[in-house]
This record gives C-alpha cells, structure tokens and sequence, in this order.
C-alpha cells in the first residue's frame, strides 16, 4: 500500500505521521478523579504495548488530577474535552501532552481560539475529533443525517478556525459506528488536508463484536495507506483494544511488535489438544517484548511446512509434537511436555 505523505506532529515523545510508525493508543475507562485507579490501569496498558493514553476530563476536579496522573505514567497523557473550554485551558497549565476536542460541543469561535492560542503557546497538538453522534446542529440540518460530508465539513471548519488563529499541530478523527460512513469521511479527509489521522470506528461494541468491526473497518481504511494512529473502541477491558489494535497492524505488515502465532483450526487429523496448546501458549507469551513468528499446527498436511516459515513452532502427531526452530526440527516432545518445551525455547531467543 502506499502511504501518503503529510504532516508530522509529537504528542508527547510519540511521533505521528510523517515517517513515524502508526501508533496504538488507548482510553482509561476509570473515573479520572480516582488517581491510583487510573494510573493502575495505564500501567497495565503500557505493558500490554499502548503508546498514548487518554483520559475523560469531565469537570474541574477531574482536570487537577492530570499532572499527578502524568508523573506517575511513562507514556504521553490526552485528555478528552467536552462541552467546557476552560477545562482545556487549565490542563495545558497543568502540562497535557495532547488535546481532543469536539468540535460539536467545544463552544463558539472565541472559545476555539483560547484553546488554539494556549496550545500553541505550550506546543501541544489538538485533535480535531468529529463524530456522527455529536455533529454541529448548523450541518445536521444541512445535510439532513449524519453523513460522511457532513462530519468532513464539521472538521474542515474547526480546522479552518485553528489555523486562522496560527496553530497547525493539528489530529483529525472522523468517527462513526457505521463502517461504509467512517471509511467514505477518511477519503473524503485525505483529499483536502495533509494532516495526521487518528483512525477508529466509534461504538464498534463489545469484544466479541467490536473486534470483528473493528478489523473490517480500520483495515479498509489503512489498507489504502490512510491513517497514522489507531484506537480500537470497544466496551470491556482496554488492554484488549490495545492488543486488537496491534494484531490488525500486523495482519497488514504495518507494525511488528510483540509474538504473532499462527496456529491452525483444527480438523479431525488433529491428534494433540491443539486448541489448549495454542489458547495457553498465546496467554503466557501475549506480553513478550519479541517480534517473533510462533507456529502451533495440529496435524501433516501443513503443519511441519507452517512451523519451519516460523521462527519457531510445533507440528503436532499422535500425542506428540515436533519442535521446529528457524526451519529446522529440533526435536520429538510428547504431548504432554509441548507447552513447557515451547516456551522454554522461546525464552531462550529473548
């Protein structure tokens, strides 16, 4: 795919667009004002791979928490804007990485303008995040619904707002739960501006459910080489929107980061318990900081040529398993001593 060239802005030590590597983010689901909560659940994001945090900010007291939350966090901190400017203005005294405001809810032009002038002041970039349940009351009488047109002319004019007042370091979002809306806004984005786009499909749902939307839409979208940061919305734990994110980026080549297993789905060749192997294997190597190529395959036909494309992988028989290692077999592990054996070799190649 080819990706196109635009801007490229930091949040934080995180570089996006340009050349930079598409990056992961994350939202806390905890209440902000409860600091040992949030901080708890970043460090479980940040060891799950997440690059960029953000937080709600729905109230003044939530707003003094973010400079104790930031200190205690190794990655750039976003808070997430609604309905109050001044809540925007007090966080970048408080030193906010990053800003996501909707400009739906924000306010009027004289409330965007001390946003972007206090930003630009402190040099921490805005992003510009429209979404098809929040559009200015001016465009959904305009066009009628929530369209794609629509949510492009709702960014374009708060884009336009940012930049009168000199302030450039600017993220776009264009997010709606419906797929064919959200892929058909980035396009539509991507032939007006050169700026960074933060991609996701909002609402996507529940694990299950949302991973599949998830998958379907930001894939479309980055396989036309548009997008430079992703957040997988989903409603359950956020470690698992991070880990969906990287698994959609791989899947794609676009980032190598942590183990990938291959594993196959079973039939009635299979003659180990190769769902247990793999569900196992995948639970004790998930957070592995390796980029690595791991083969759990179930029977002849193709599993020994799968395991030896891998770095390293199983090939299972009858209650036995061969260990293959950069396209060699190793050795013959019976079935029972496969999981243990893996991840021992594994280790090794740390």
């Amino acid at each position: 795919m080819l990706r196109k060239e635009i801007k490229q802005v930091e949040i934080g030590d995180v570089k996006i667009g340009g050349d930079a590597p598409i990056s992961v983010q994350s939202m806390t689901n905890t209440d902000t004002r409860d600091v040992a909560a949030t901080v708890e659940q970043i460090r479980k994001l940040e060891k799950a791979g997440c690059e960029l945090i953000r937080v709600a900010v729905p109230d003044q007291d939530a707003a003094e928490k973010v400079d104790e939350i930031k200190a205690a966090i190794d990655i750039p901190l976003i808070a997430d804007i609604h309905f109050n400017h001044r809540l925007a203005l007090r966080v970048l005294e408080l030193g906010i990485d990053g800003l996501r405001i909707n400009p739906g809810n924000i306010g009027g032009e004289d409330k965007i303008k001390a946003v972007a002038l206090a930003a630009k002041k402190r040099e921490v970039p805005i992003r510009v995040g429209v979404n098809a349940g929040s559009l200015e009351e001016g465009l959904l009488a305009e066009y009628g619904s929530p369209t794609s047109e629509a949510m492009v002319e709702s960014a374009l004019q708060n884009i336009r707002l940012l930049e009168k007042y000199g302030f450039n370091d600017i993220i776009i979002s264009l997010k709606a739960s419906d797929v064919d809306m959200t892929k058909e806004a980035y396009e539509l984005i991507a032939k007006k501006v050169n700026y960074p786009l933060h991609l996701g499909i909002t609402e996507a749902g529940t694990e299950w459910a949302g991973t599949i939307k998830s998958a379907v839409g930001l894939g479309i979208i980055l396989n036309k080489g548009l997008g430079d940061t992703i957040r997988v919305s989903l409603t359950g734990d956020p470690v698992q929107e991070v880990r969906v994110g990287y698994e959609i980026l791989k899947s794609l080549n676009l980032r190598q980061k942590g183990p990938e297993i291959i594993s196959c789905p079973t039939c009635g060749r299979c003659e180990i318990d190769l769902i247990e192997v793999a569900n196992e294997v995948e639970q004790k190597i998930q957070n592995l900081d390796l980029n690595l190529k791991v083969a759990i395959m179930g029977c002849v036909v193709n599993g020994p040529g799968e395991a030896k494309e891998a770095d390293i992988g199983i090939a299972g028989g009858k209650n036995v398993g061969l260990l293959f290692k950069e396209g060699e077999v190793i050795r013959k592990v019976s079935e029972d001593e496969l999981i243990a054996t893996l991840l021992t070799e594994i280790d090794k190649m740390k």
